[in-house]
């Protein structure tokens, strides 16, 4: 076992923690808004976080993100406070839960299981939870809620957890190709009338196929698409306010006049 680096502010840690469990106590006791929340009612404002976290990090915001994980850090309390008020489980319950579940699904670091590289970990990782679910479907931990893209991506990695993989990165290709002609065959541009139902088939297809490509070769899909659509945001406002400082009114420009600030806004870093 790898002993860790001793952590000079251990002790600090531990004391801000405890400093935020006593704010929560304080708040649920005195405050009528704190006092009023559920563990429905701050569901919505935990995922509103967790995408705010998320746009801190695509954007490098080491300042953001200090702020956004703090704000989860007092979700992830203040569930375990509503929880311990209901005498179903406190903060201590679910940070030794978490603990044991590292601790049992890391043989190679706290047992005598080999395990070289990522993939072997994450090979064994989902191994011990489907043992752990009772062999139920590999795929049942992958939650409905989930956006499509990353339910795409998580239902693919979960996959290959038990070895359900392509070998090499031509045949991912290979079937992208496949599905690219055939939603060329539902979808014919050129057709008066259109299977939307098929078409709308194929093209899920054609997209699966991609997020196993980009997966494959070791792209995050949903972060790839995100940096495409914060870029997109970037040109397009460029065109708005130069279009603007110009006279002009973007509604009434033809799609020639906002090429020429589009091309300049590419030119921007």
């Amino acid at each position: 076992m790898i002993i860790p680096p001793k952590d000079e502010r251990r002790k600090e840690k531990l004391e801000a923690f405890n400093r935020l469990l006593t704010i929560m106590d304080e708040l649920r006791l005195n405050c009528p808004w704190d006092k009023k929340q559920t563990l429905e009612s701050i569901r919505h404002l935990t995922i509103e976080e967790t995408y705010e976290l998320s746009d801190a990090i695509l954007n490098e915001n080491i300042e953001e993100m200090k702020k956004e994980i703090g704000d989860l850090m007092l979700h992830m309390v203040f569930y375990s406070k509503i929880a311990d008020e209901q005498k179903a489980f406190d903060v201590a319950d679910a940070l030794n839960s978490i603990s044991d579940k590292l601790v049992h699904r890391h043989p190679h670091i706290y047992g005598d299981v080999e395990a070289n590289d990522a993939e072997a970990v994450k090979a064994n990782w989902e191994k011990i939870k489907l043992k752990e679910k009772g062999n139920k479907s590999v795929l049942g931990g992958v939650p409905n809620s989930l956006p499509a893209l990353v339910k795409a991506i998580r239902i693919q990695d979960k996959a290959r957890g038990v070895g359900f993989d392509w070998e090499k990165k031509e045949q991912v290709w290979e079937k992208v190709e496949e599905e690219m002609q055939e939603f060329k065959e539902e979808f014919n541009a050129e057709a008066e009338v259109i299977d939307k139902e098929k078409a709308t088939l194929e093209f899920g297809d054609l997209l699966f196929s991609l997020v196993n490509y980009a997966r494959f070769i070791g792209i995050d899909p949903e972060e790839a698409l995100e940096r495409t659509n914060l870029k997109f945001i970037k040109r397009f406002q460029y065109l708005e306010t130069e279009s603007k400082k110009d006279g002009k009114n973007i509604s009434e420009m033809s799609l020639e006049e906002m090429d020429v600030y589009w091309e300049k806004a590419k030119q921007l870093k």
